[in-house]
């Protein structure tokens, strides 16, 4: 039984994506500090956004569990492994390392925490059935780990910072929306305003294929200025192949489980691609 919940509390923290923000928030370091930061400021950075993560995704899983027992009933809330209060209890748990992980790192850096902690609120209560708006939340709190990353160096501004959180936005966003385009039966039943259930699934895809194809255009501009060399070419080559790989498979998907695994192809294989280019650097 103890070893059901834990299993279970570990799959609501989602390790790939929450250990996705973590990398994300270190990226952002490294590239505005040009080179790693001081070792307690690299785990504080990380901390704060696998934990500031792992809340809004928790979170997620509580505000979807009636939804959940029919889109993803073996997950731990529906499935009974993990019960709604102990998976809230353990929310409040994360939010308080990540917030107070932002505090040691700075008053700025917590004010942008406390503000992207408030928008996680908001969206799963609120906003989540509202469709693009929605979406738009939670690909911004993706998009803001880098330049959170950036702030705990000093240099939020840096232009590579925002190219790679440019990445984060629409990558997100298209998971977000072909997110949707897998759980329509189940978005219907909750009256979401999702673009799959107002223009359809096909258009969906269609609108997420055109975000990620939006990464690879945006992603040649540190080449094309010169403001990197071999080590960002070749990550990027990975993660172009595998965002057309996987999107074009999103694409002639048939079933939820096709979609999803396409989806996770793109997310992984860009949580691959900044891990490399993270080790190249050193």
């Amino acid at each position: 039984m103890l070893i059901k919940k834990i299993k279970g509390l570990i799959s609501l923290l989602r390790p790939e994506l929450t250990l996705a923000a973590g990398i994300c928030v270190l990226t952002g370091q490294v590239l505005a500090n040009k080179g790693f930061p001081s070792l307690g400021t690299a785990i504080l950075g990380f901390l704060c956004g696998f934990t500031l993560s792992a809340a809004a995704l928790i979170l997620n899983d509580v505000f979807d569990y009636e939804v959940d027992k029919i889109n993803a009933p073996q997950r731990a809330l529906p499935s009974g492994a993990v019960s709604p209060g102990e998976a809230i209890a353990f929310t409040g748990f994360v939010s308080l390392i990540g917030l107070s992980c932002a505090f040691f790192l700075g008053i700025p850096v917590l004010i942008v925490s406390v503000i992207f902690w408030i928008i996680g609120v908001l969206y799963n209560w609120r906003f989540k059935e509202s469709g693009l708006p929605g979406n738009l939340m939670v690909s911004s709190s993706v998009a803001i780990t880098f330049i959170l990353g950036a702030m705990t160096v000093n240099d939020p501004w840096n232009k590579i910072v925002w190219v790679f959180s440019a990445f984060a936005f629409f990558i997100d966003l298209g998971e977000e929306i072909a997110g949707d385009a897998m759980d329509m039966a189940g978005d219907q039943q909750r009256g979401s305003r999702s673009l799959a259930l107002l223009k359809g699934k096909t258009f969906a895809l269609r609108f997420t294929t055109l975000c990620w194809f939006l990464v690879i255009l945006i992603s040649t501009i540190p080449i094309i200025f010169q403001w990197q060399g071999l080590a960002y070419l070749i990550m990027i080559l990975v993660m172009d192949s595998l965002i057309l790989y996987y999107g074009f498979r999103l694409l002639k998907s048939n079933i939820p489980q096709q979609g999803r695994a396409a989806m996770r192809g793109v997310y992984l294989g860009a949580t691959v691609g900044l891990l490399g280019f993270l080790i190249s650097l050193f």
